[in-house]
């Protein structure tokens, strides 16, 4: 049988809503939602993989990243 493999510290990212996502493309905001990212300033851990990296390279503007 196929076992999970647990999420570590290492395999995620700090991701920071710095600037509003008012007046930015539609995309844009659907990706910061995506993050969970819904406050000015809100600060939340995701896992680093492929699919959340576009997601934040789609919307690098706003964000602040530290890995």
């Amino acid at each position: 049988m196929a076992t999970k493999k647990k999420a570590s510290t290492s395999g995620t990212i700090k991701v920071t809503l710095v600037r509003s996502p008012r007046g930015t493309l539609a995309a844009h905001k659907s990706s910061v939602l995506g993050l969970g990212l819904k406050k000015m300033h809100q600060t939340v851990e995701v896992q680093d993989n492929p699919c959340i990296r576009g997601m934040i390279s789609k919307a690098i503007f706003l964000l602040k990243v530290e890995e």
